[in-house]
């Protein structure tokens, strides 16, 4: 129920729109003014009319412009975060919020500009942005925090709560692009080479990265039902994560085009087979305890291996051997690179890694993309290498 008070020539009206994440009431005023002219009857009419319509504005978040962004982002993160977006992409956005709403939180929605957003960013690539180095944060780090207040004001739009998204206008300061680390062909037959005496769990996982490019997690997604020993060719069809709140847990592809098959080489089907023998007499072995989940890679009692544990061990293994550590996912971008150094076209490299779209792929190996470019220059300027000075033999 809206409340009505004078405020010597004008009235102010207020209405309550609810409490916010802190327990604090929401409240929406307007102020209106009469006309000169008008009379006592009048005034209450038009003024109870006024009233009334403020409310059911209110109601339909047509005037909640006033609400700050923190609450408002808390909103989204209820009725829409939640229930829309992955478990992973929803407890990273979580752990965003402190930064974010630090810098903007007690803003209004309506007040904030491109100026305040960019000045943001901007801040987050100078050192001292991350706290635990020193150092700015990642440009992949910026994009997601610049992510999060870009997904609260598309929210915000559709809601009718502003009429437009700052975001739009603002630039993610290009900051120094590191290098991909990958290893080397002399480090991967000598890694390979090594993985011969570790076990079979371990000499099948990292095999199938190098021979696939497939993300941790889809390989971890990995069932025997995804495995086609007769035509040489391994399915993904879902990714296992985890989250501190789900633990593990089963998921989609990370897109639909992540769903994909590919061939893999016959010694490659042979060393599963030997590891599927290995896991079915560890199955016999324990019984009762042994979970069935179908999974390729598991703990020692058959449920899903934890996300960090390959991690954890090519780390040890490393050390272990004085070879570099680059982490899991520069097996993809082994992967990648040894597909475009052979000339594979963009599409089918884009393909094989289960990219949403082709612009993806060549965003992220674009320097791989032009190497490569350049050496098929070089080639044929090496195949038409003539003399172009040589004079034509004269005619008899």
């Amino acid at each position: 129920m809206a409340t009505i008070q004078k405020r010597g020539d004008s009235y102010s009206i207020r209405v309550s729109c609810g409490y916010d994440s802190t327990g604090k009431q929401v409240i929406q005023s307007m102020t209106w003014k009469p006309e000169p002219k008008m009379t006592e009857k009048q005034i209450e009419k038009e003024l109870n009319r006024q009233a009334v319509m403020f409310e059911e504005a209110c109601n339909h978040g047509f005037q909640s412009k006033a609400i700050k962004f923190e609450v408002f982002a808390e909103e989204w993160f209820e009725e829409y975060a939640q229930p829309n977006l992955r478990n992973t992409t929803y407890e990273r956005m979580l752990q965003l919020r402190k930064r974010v709403y630090a810098a903007i939180g007690h803003l209004r929605m309506d007040k904030i500009t491109p100026r305040q957003i960019q000045a943001f960013v901007n801040s987050l690539s100078k050192d001292g942005a991350n706290e635990k180095t020193g150092k700015p944060l990642a440009p992949k780090t910026i994009r997601h925090n610049l992510s999060l207040i870009s997904d609260v004001f598309s929210y915000a739009v559709k809601m009718g709560v502003v009429s437009d998204n700052p975001c739009s206008k603002v630039t993610i300061p290009k900051g120094e692009q590191k290098e991909k680390q990958i290893y080397t062909p002399e480090q991967v037959e000598r890694f390979l080479i090594l993985l011969n005496d570790e076990p079979l769990k371990y000499r099948t996982f990292f095999n199938l990265m190098i021979y696939s490019g497939f993300r941790r997690g889809e390989m971890l997604g990995l069932e025997w039902k995804d495995v086609d020993f007769e035509n040489n060719v391994i399915s993904v069809r879902r990714t296992s994560n985890y989250t501190a709140k789900k633990g593990v847990y089963t998921d989609t592809t990370k897109t639909r085009k992540s769903q994909r098959t590919l061939k893999f080489p016959q010694e490659i089907m042979d060393m599963l087979k030997e590891y599927k023998a290995e896991q079915d007499e560890q199955a016999l072995k324990y019984g009762d305890k042994w979970v069935e989940t179908d999974r390729l890679y598991t703990k020692w009692n058959g449920e899903p291996m934890q996300n960090g544990t390959p991690y954890f061990w090519l780390s040890e293994f490393c050390e272990k051997n004085d070879l570099p550590f680059y982490g899991i996912h520069s097996f993809r971008h082994l992967f990648a690179s040894l597909l475009v150094n052979q000339g594979v076209d963009i599409v089918t490299v884009s393909g094989a890694l289960g990219h949403s779209t082709v612009s993806t792929t060549s965003n992220i190996y674009c320097h791989m993309l032009q190497d490569a470019q350049a050496k098929v220059s070089n080639a044929v300027s090496s195949a038409l290498n003539f003399d172009t000075n040589k004079k034509e033999p004269k005619s008899e």
